[in-house]
């Protein structure tokens, strides 16, 4: 099984009347690159969200999105701060003897000063808020890796086609590349006698001829490695798992190969073909971008 880098997952958890709702998309990157977006109410929560979503994620550029919503009724309280309102009580009874005053202070007054009543959102036990934010993120998650397995699963035939599309390429580029040595061979022997006449041809010289342009042309190795790349490719998306640096690593030996094989070539359908795998290496590469 083979994941896409490309995802989509969302969860909902409401209980205890308290909504948590995670959102996690995520396009292609290097490495795991997390970014979350966490209600501030919440931000002690942050490290522990990114450490259950590595259970689930190993590369990407992920974003997160957590929204939190108290729906109880009384969700504040009233805090009267004591020590506050004696400290006003003290320098307005120390004003009233400073300036001959009546102190004419009451309750009423009193707690209109500020902070001798403030509000206070009522505290809810962290356990029990994680409890519920981590079955919204794991929720979330299993959404998300689903929707990677799926679209994996598309890249995986996609690849596997085109890697026989490759085979096809290889296998005539095979079986083109002997009879240029035939072909230079009987030219070579034609431009000889045409130029020597009916003189006996030097077998020998002839033969060293060909040999050095069968050596320049030859391209036997890279053959052999291209089918290795090919094959292993195809193994290791049969096998799965987060292989996604692997086969960027093979599909770049790949593209070395065709090169080679390009530059050695000086036959038109020979040159052609390379050209054209390529050009399905290239769209290999791009594909294999996408997985985990």
């Amino acid at each position: 099984m083979i994941k896409s880098m490309t995802g989509f997952g969302r969860c909902e958890v409401a209980e205890n009347n308290r909504r948590f709702t995670v959102e996690i998309k995520a396009v292609n990157h290097r490495y795991l690159d997390v970014n979350i977006k966490i209600p501030k109410a919440l931000n002690y929560f942050e490290s522990a969200v990114r450490s259950e979503l590595k259970r689930y994620i190993s590369r990407g550029k992920v974003d997160v999105f957590i929204t939190y919503e108290d729906l109880s009724e009384h969700t504040c309280k009233v805090r009267y701060n004591k020590e506050v309102a004696q400290e006003y009580l003290l320098y307005l009874k120390q004003m009233a003897e400073d300036f001959g005053l009546d102190n004419d202070i009451r309750v009423s007054s009193l707690s209109k000063y500020p902070e001798v009543f403030t509000m206070e959102e009522a505290g809810a036990d962290e356990e029990e808020l994680w409890k519920e934010l981590q079955k919204a993120v794991e929720g979330a998650a299993r959404m998300f890796v689903e929707s990677r397995v799926t679209e994996g699963e598309r890249l995986k035939e996609d690849l596997l086609e085109k890697l026989d599309g490759m085979l096809e390429l290889v296998d005539f580029i095979s079986e083109r590349s002997p009879q240029l040595v035939a072909e230079y061979r009987r030219r070579l022997e034609d431009k000889v006698k045409e130029l020597l006449g009916d003189n006996t041809l030097d077998e020998s010289r002839i033969l060293t001829e060909v040999t050095i342009f069968a050596d320049k042309i030859c391209v036997d190795e890279e053959i052999v490695r291209l089918r290795s790349h090919i094959e292993t490719t195809r193994e290791a998306l049969r096998e799965g798992g987060s292989i996604g640096r692997k086969l960027d690593f093979i599909a770049q030996e790949m593209n070395r190969e065709a090169n080679t094989t390009l530059s050695k070539s000086n036959d038109l359908e020979i040159s052609n073909r390379a050209i054209e795998l390529k050009t399905e290496i290239e769209k290999v590469r791009e594909q294999i971008q996408n997985i985990e």
